[in-house]
């Protein structure tokens, strides 16, 4: 996959491919509707459903026209962005208040049309960031991006499973100065210890997602009910 976030063309690793092989939908709610995640007292919410609020549509090349749906397909308010020839997405302004540590963010993310991923959180994690890809590669590859220079295709992060077009999918990521975690729905998908491991974006267009962004590559997204948790120090799940 020609991505920002992948070397260029090339085959999948095999074990990769199988894992995508065997992968099964994830079970859906009827209608391609999911509860809302789960949120802790607290909970900040980083979308007002009236307008993109701190939000501004990320400086890619491709970039396309971000708009705000009050009712999306007939559901509740939505952040949409059209697929675009490359990448494409949201990011919060820099000046935003964000914690660094100790903390979640929690949103619902849909694939609207393409094949590849349609969630690309980019999260600070200390005086770095990272970014959990949800689909890419091809559409089923799901990981976090860069692990030791590794992408999410390449590192101990990477699972394989299948994405359906037009279906909410809750996603959570939890930073601590013990693990990166994460969760698609209330399945756990990542779960690293970072002690001794460098953690950085890859290189390139991404860091226009910086310091919190949401991106799709050649892939129309939806995005609602994003939220930020802080987390007191010490927070295990």
């Amino acid at each position: 996959m020609p991505s920002p976030l992948c070397p260029g063309p090339r085959a999948l690793p095999s074990w990769i491919a199988l894992l995508l092989t065997l992968a099964a939908p994830l079970a859906s709610p009827a209608c391609g509707a999911a509860p809302p995640p789960t949120v802790a007292a607290g909970a900040r919410s980083l979308f007002d459903g009236r307008s993109l609020g701190p939000w501004r549509a990320s400086a890619f090349d491709s970039q396309t026209e971000v708009r705000v749906e009050p009712r999306f397909r007939g559901e509740g308010p939505a952040i949409v962005v059209p697929r675009s020839t490359y990448m494409a997405g949201i990011n919060l302004d820099p000046t935003t208040s964000l914690p660094r540590m100790n903390y979640e963010v929690t949103l619902e993310a849909m694939k609207l049309e393409g094949g590849d991923f349609f969630c690309g959180l980019t999260f600070p994690v200390a005086a770095s960031a990272c970014t959990l890809i949800v689909g890419g590669w091809g559409g089923g590859v799901t990981g976090i991006s860069c692990i030791d220079n590794s992408d999410a295709s390449d590192n101990e992060t990477t699972t394989g499973r299948t994405y359906e077009t037009g279906r909410w999918y809750r996603i959570r990521v939890r930073v601590t100065p013990a693990k990166l975690e994460a969760w698609i729905d209330d399945e756990q998908v990542v779960d690293f210890e970072i002690a001794g491991r460098k953690l950085d974006l890859r290189f390139g267009d991404i860091k226009h997602s910086l310091p919190l962004g949401l991106a799709a590559y050649e892939t129309g997204a939806a995005y609602r009910n994003i939220r930020l948790q802080a987390l007191p120090a010490g927070t295990a799940d």
